[in-house]
């Protein structure tokens, strides 16, 4: 097998610089897509028995039976707190157990009170008990409709789109005759000893009408091609447990915009799939990506977001299989002429959009997130999965990477290249050359010796490093870490038992089971101190590879019908990265004791990946597009969850010219993760190679972002406490403003920092819209005032990064930058009061030690900063919270200011004092030298 790899590294190497669309699947070329695709609208086989209906105080169930082969399902519906519906469908007496996502969830979610208003012989009414909510199950055909008031808000099987593959024994092999053999015996066997037990049990089970259907009918059904053996390319899935496909459909009256369910190269906005492939959520390790279509990537997150002017909902498939996603609407393909005629002739067509989930096994699971606004949908699924980890502050830094620094001495010429170019950053980042051979947990003893010696140094200069750690083991009887596992049973196995093995970098490689909680302790062990020799506390870990990346493997991943104990692979594939970023995660707290925070970056991701670190877009290239691509793309994730998002700056794959690298830095030092990264085969691009020009620019976009770390760290903080996006479209901010809906070329860090980066090539001047017919916003470089409600064009030069901060808001910044976040610790803060027309300002500070869990402990300050009346004054949000630090306030700065008489201080003691400005009239900007108050204390000022 060494050939694959040695083809595949000729690739990456080479000078083919494009994915190669055919090494992964179509629909037409996934067997159950292509079936579940051909099932036409308006003919669903499924009713509602509603003679079975039974409701307790927080559970409806019913039996639903396919008509065509007699096959009941059960429907379980829930309704939770927080305006959540939850909807299960299982087979009612499956062959064997299917798959249920576990771990995602952060707990059982709480329910609520449902209660039966009507029944008829056509279906029941249920109330969802908040406000004039309520839910219609229909009999025949089975449907769910929930509506407020006379307004369906979302419809279930109203397409009659619903199929469940029921599980079944094969009988086209002689395999098939010999396991019927043996379960008919067992049959005979339990019904014998059952009926010595109980005389009556054998009568009743023979006259369950669900029994007898199905022993009648199932014979009837069609086997189609790939139902229990597909072939891909040179690979066969041998599918044991036949076809097991699940699909339902939704339907939103009066939206036209859905977003969500990344990872796509795709628009904001998702598309309709009509005439094409529907998205695909499946893990891929997929080499360098097309942008601009539906073709799975790196991570997958089944969520989506229906918007329109009134309400915003969510809805949540909870299932980790390999899963399609198509998309329809009424209103695609109108021109806003169409539209607008529409309008005039009074047509009465209603918008809508409907939505398709199909996935290859496990049960439907699905969570309707009811909004009704955007901040609602965001803690609603937040409650579900959990909310963005707090990172530790110097993870928000720049970050230093490329593959590969080459030894200790690169790192230390690199390190210094930035003291001596003046630009701060905090990691510096070592890909999969840093090891013994593609042996993590260990160094090349040559090219790092002495690997202390190394991170003591960055240490001392307040910075840290990150290692890859990938989760393909190389099969080699010399290596601890591939020895433990094997020895411990934790390796997958394959369909035969075996130790499952393929190629990726080491060569043969393992795969750990993360789905195994003893798998995940024993892995998270390995990164104490005493077992990861040469590392230190400031040394970090990235993952990889993780979809999981099998280069030799079917779409250049993990075979199907790989084993996790009872489970097939291909009930779980999209969550294997998830576990292995929770193992890699839960590994750097208990090296510390549960003290310190830890940053994980990983590739791979699902549902509930926010809470274990960051994520990245992957193997992206120094092509303008993809600068482009990587605002929706982050956008998409903070939507899902998932806020701690940076795409490659500069590209993985080629090279930038230097006009797009300086824009992409000027681009990444608004998005919340901010690392350079560069493939093994492209010249070396630290910042200060590109002549004096072009590193004073990217020095200057470095320390923009490094003056607004504590603006970006209070973000993270109401993140992680609220599930709010950090990067948010601005729809999110200004919901019923059409004109928001399908921008993202610009985005909101917060609510109150607008971003349009220049990512045009040659590029004279950008258009942005600044929302808000009320708003003001005001240019945080020249502080020129700018009314809300308009298409603004900016005039840029080379050094133009166009950002507007919301007139209203306050924003802390530090403006004494230094090598890295660490050393400005206890600088002072510039607090920036942005007035809007009604002249009055909020904002906030959130400070703590920047790294452990302590906050948790209430071991932080939190202050309300307002500006109303003339009076700008620090409220204590959190009284009971503990906390001191030494930063001050050096100065601030009001934009939108009249020239006062005098300003005078009140300190938290009482004691009052003058303060000096200075007013700059052209501009309206009042400057406040020195008020010289500690940042944690009570205090106004007041202007006269």
């Amino acid at each position: 097998m060494a050939p694959v790899v040695v083809l595949w590294l000729a690739m990456c190497l080479g000078g083919t610089w494009a994915v190669d669309k055919g090494n992964f699947k179509t629909c037409d070329q996934s067997a159950f897509c292509k079936r579940q695709r051909a099932l036409k609208p308006g003919e669903s086989p499924y009713r509602a028995l509603l003679e079975t209906m039974e409701l307790t105080n927080t559970r409806l169930t019913l039996q639903l039976i396919n008509d065509n082969n007699k096959v009941r399902l059960l429907l379980e519906l829930y309704r939770l707190q927080g305006n959540i519906t939850r909807v299960k469908i299982n087979e009612l007496k499956p062959l064997k157990p299917r798959y249920e996502v576990p771990d995602v969830l952060i707990r059982e979610p709480p329910t609520e009170p449902l209660s039966l208003l009507s029944q008829d012989e056509n279906g029941v009414v249920l109330s969802l008990g908040a406000e004039s909510q309520r839910v219609i199950v229909s009999a025949r055909p089975f449907r769910l409709d929930i509506m407020e008031g006379r307004e369906v808000l979302m419809s279930l099987n109203s397409r009659g789109l619903l199929a469940f593959e029921h599980l079944r024994m094969r009988k086209d092999t002689f395999s098939y005759k010999v396991t019927s053999t043996v379960a008919s015996v067992w049959d005979y066997i339990k019904r014998v000893f059952t009926s010595q037990a109980d005389p009556e049990a054998e009568k009743k089970e023979e006259a369950d009408p669900a029994n007898q259907a199905e022993a009648e009918n199932v014979d009837e059904e069609k086997v189609e091609d790939g139902m229990w053996e597909e072939t891909f390319k040179s690979h066969t899935d041998s599918k044991p447990n036949g076809p097991s496909a699940v699909s339902l459909d939704f339907s939103l009256p009066g939206v036209e915009h859905v977003y969500g369910i990344p990872e796509h190269a795709d628009t904001l906005r998702l598309k309709t799939t009509d005439n094409g492939d529907p998205y695909r959520l499946y893990n891929l390790d997929v080499f360098q990506y097309e942008l601009y279509n539906p073709m799975a990537l790196y991570g997958a997150v089944p969520v989506m977001l229906a918007h329109n002017t009134q309400r915003t909902t969510g809805i949540f498939w909870l299932n980790a299989a390999e899963t399609w996603v198509d998309i329809s609407s009424n209103t695609a393909g109108k021109t806003v002429f169409g539209k607008m005629l529409d309008y005039v002739q009074g047509s009465s067509e209603t918008p809508q959009t409907d939505v398709r989930w199909i996935s290859e096994s496990g049960i439907i699971d699905v969570f309707i997130m009811l909004g009704p606004k955007p901040k609602d949908v965001f803690s609603q699924y937040a409650s579900l999965t959990g909310t963005q980890s707090f990172p530790p502050l110097t993870s928000l830094g720049y970050h230093q990477c490329r593959w590969n620094y080459n030894d200790q001495e690169d790192v230390k010429s690199v390190d210094a290249g930035f003291d001596e170019h003046d630009i701060p950053y905090d990691f510096i980042w070592l890909d999969i050359e840093h090891t013994d051979g593609k042996r993590y947990f260990t160094w090349d003893t040559h090219k790092f010796a002495t690997p202390k010696e190394m991170l003591q140094g960055l240490m001392d200069k307040k910075r840290k490093m990150v290692a890859i750690v990938d989760p393909h083991i190389k099969v080699d009887s010399n290596y601890k870490i591939h020895n433990e596992i094997r020895s411990r049973g934790f390796y997958i196995k394959n369909k035969d038992g075996g130790d499952y093995e393929g190629w990726c970098w080491p060569g043969s490689a393992g795969y750990p089971d993360f789905t195994r909680i003893d798998m995940r302790d024993w892995w998270a062990s390995m990164f104490a101190y005493d077992q990861y020799e040469g590392s230190m506390e400031n040394l970090y870990t990235w993952n990889d590879m993780n979809e999981p990346s099998v280069f030799n493997g079917p779409e250049v991943t993990m075979h199907k019908d790989a084993m996790h104990g009872a489970w097939e692979h291909r009930d779980l594939h999209n969550t294997y990265g998830f576990y292995v970023q929770m193992a890699t995660a839960e590994g750097l707290i208990k090296r510390s004791g549960g003290v310190e925070r830890p940053f994980v970056l990983t590739r791979a991701f699902f549902a509930g990946s926010q809470r274990y670190g960051a994520v990245w877009t992957g193997d992206n290239a120094a092509e303008w597009d993809h600068l482009k691509i990587s605002i929706p793309m982050c956008l998409s994730l903070g939507l899902v969850g998932i806020s701690f998002c940076g795409a490659d700056v500069g590209g993985f794959f080629k090279s930038p010219s230097t006009e797009l690298l300086v824009r992409w830095y000027q681009t990444g030092a608004y998005q919340p993760f901010f690392r350079a990264h560069a493939h093994l085969d492209t010249p070396r691009r630290e910042p200060w190679l590109f002549g004096p020009e072009n590193t004073a620019l990217i020095r200057e976009a470095v320390r923009q972002r490094y003056t607004l770390l504590p603006y970006w760290y209070q973000q993270f903080y109401q993140a992680h406490r609220t599930g709010q996006p950090v990067m948010r479209p601005l729809w999110v901010e200004y919901p019923q403003d059409p004109a928001t809906f399908t921008l993202d070329d610009e985005f909101l860090i917060g609510k109150d920092l607008l971003v349009h980066p220049v990512t045009e090539e040659g590029a004279r001047g950008v258009t942005a819209y600044l929302p808000g017919k009320d708003e003001v916003w005001f240019d945080v470089h020249t502080f020129q005032r700018h009314n809300g409600a308009q298409n603004l064009y900016i005039p840029v030069t080379m050094s133009s990064i166009p950002v507007f901060q919301r007139g209203g808001s306050i924003i802390p910044r530090k403006l004494r930058v230094r090598r890295s976040s660490t050393c400005m610790e206890h600088d002072p803060y510039t607090l920036f009061v942005a007035l809007n027309s009604q002249r009055k300002a909020e904002g906030e500070l959130y400070i703590d030690d920047g790294h452990t869990f302590n906050y948790e402990k209430e071991e932080f300050i939190h202050r309300r900063l307002s500006f109303a009346n003339n009076i700008l004054s620090s409220l204590n949000l959190a009284p009971d919270a503990k906390f001191t630090t030494q930063s001050w306030i050096e100065r601030i700065v009001i934009l939108g200011a009249s020239k006062p008489s005098k300003i005078t201080l009140k300190a938290a003691d009482g004691q009052e004092s003058q303060v000096e400005f200075e007013f700059d009239a052209s501009m309206s900007v009042l400057t406040l030298r020195k008020p010289g108050m500690n940042s944690g204390a009570d205090w106004t000022v007041t202007l006269q």
